[in-house]
């Protein structure tokens, strides 16, 4: 089995993960969700009326302030809300498995081996291996 042949193996198994599908979930009940999308296609027209406005030669600074008054407070109230909650949870879960999987994959790349390393990096990892001892 070659390295891409793997890969897709790793990809598979991905997919499988209770990570993954909570993930997926929560992007589809998001996706679904009539008011969520009213809010995000409200946040959307918004930020296209302060970037029309802060194109023009003459902006009007009260317009733009008050817009962005209001995209700020919109953003807010849509991620308050319990199912973007649950979905930025999600999220983050599966940023993480994502980020441990590319850290073992670069460490292995970089001559360390893949089934000891650690499963992140150290938290003084800048993420440059320029200046960098070595990961032990």
């Amino acid at each position: 089995m070659d390295v891409i042949e793997m890969t897709r193996k790793l990809g598979q198994a991905i997919q499988e993960d209770e990570r993954y599908k909570a993930y997926m979930e929560a992007c589809s009940i998001n996706d679904t969700d009539v008011e969520i999308q009213n809010k995000i296609g409200e946040f959307n027209q918004l930020r296209s009326q302060l970037s029309v406005e802060m194109q023009k030669p003459d902006k009007d600074g009260e317009k733009m302030t008050a817009l962005d008054t209001q995209i700020r407070e919109l953003y807010d109230e849509i991620m308050a809300m319990p199912k973007m909650i649950a979905f930025n949870e999600a999220k983050e879960v599966m940023d993480k498995l994502l980020g441990s999987v590319n850290y073992i994959i670069s460490m292995a790349a970089n001559g360390e081996d893949p089934m000891t390393c650690p499963e992140e990096a150290p938290h003084s990892c800048s993420g440059s291996c320029a200046s960098c001892g070595g990961c032990h």
